[in-house]
């Protein structure tokens, strides 16, 4: 079992002595706490149909790692992340892994191992918190965010990347007349703007996976592709990645060799949107894994 307990969310992924998966869960959390790790692991074991004795081996990562009880040893979110998405999507290059309250950029070499990486996690500049303060302000729920966004053809200045201070010029930004969608837009081309940074930091490498629960926003995906000039692929739960790779990892502590799965990356419902800054359109790629 691998378990990634996050700043704010708890991850568990069971898998079998071949490395095929048999549970997931992902339980969203206010903080780090012991309550959200059990309900994760109580949840995963329940889908796999399996008891916490009949485990063989864990490993724990994330913020809360060494909260795990019976964890056989503790890996750092980098390393999960690149082991997990190397065996989801064989080739990438650059990992941009976006949390609730940290970003990170991976890159790897050509044996899926981690060459370098910058990481973002003294504020909650361009994280999954800073796009609640952006719903909070302007009245929507996070998950109507990425259609607002779409929908926004005005580039309008968010110089803040301050999440309390971003609020304030966000408010602003509406009492002057602004549109809903336009200052979606505008935050989600700031916060791209902002991860170009981090991957400046490591080197643009190709090809690029997204993941953390800010890869479930279409938009966030779709301003990074646009601001790289790149396709940016996701995994199916983007959101499982690390306690994916700490499966592995504990798989492969305890001895046993995980062959890579049979995985189909494919760029399947594509949707051509433009973002409101030239005549172009920019290909938003949600891939599919076949996993046998």
């Amino acid at each position: 079992m691998g378990v990634d307990l996050g700043s704010t969310s708890a991850k568990a992924v069971i898998l079998d002595e071949s490395g095929a998966f048999l549970g997931a869960s992902a339980i969203q959390m206010g903080a780090v706490s012991r309550a959200g790790m059990r309900r994760a692991i109580d949840d995963a074991l329940d889908r796999a149909s399996v008891t916490l004795s009949q485990l063989t081996a864990t490993i724990s990562t994330g913020y809360g790692r060494r909260l795990v009880p019976d964890t056989g040893r503790t890996f750092t979110e980098i390393t999960c992340h690149a082991r997990g998405v190397a065996a989801l999507c064989p080739g990438v290059r650059l990992i941009v892994d976006i949390g609730g309250q940290d970003s990170k950029v991976i890159a790897v070499d050509e044996d899926g191992l981690v060459d370098d990486f910058a990481m973002n996690d003294r504020c909650a500049s361009g994280t999954g918190r800073f796009f609640e303060v952006l719903a909070r302000a302007i009245e929507c729920e996070v998950d109507e965010l990425a259609g607002l966004a779409m929908a926004g053809d005005k580039n309008l200045e968010v110089s803040s990347m301050c999440a309390t201070f971003a609020e304030t010029e966000i408010v602003s930004l509406l009492a002057s007349g602004s549109e809903r969608t336009d200052i979606a837009a505008s935050v989600h081309r700031a916060v791209s703007a902002r991860t170009l940074g981090l991957i400046a930091q490591v080197g643009k490498k190709t090809p690029v996976v997204m993941t953390g629960g800010v890869a479930k926003n279409a938009a966030a995906v779709h301003f990074l592709s646009s601001a790289l000039g790149v396709r940016v692929d996701v995994p199916p739960d983007p959101q499982i990645t690390g306690a994916y790779g700490a499966a592995l990892l504990a798989l492969e502590t305890s001895g046993t060799v995980v062959s890579r799965p049979d995985v189909e990356l494919s760029p399947a419902g594509q949707t051509a949107h433009s973002c409101g800054n030239c005549d172009g359109s920019t290909e938003l790629h949600m891939p599919t894994v076949r996993m046998s």
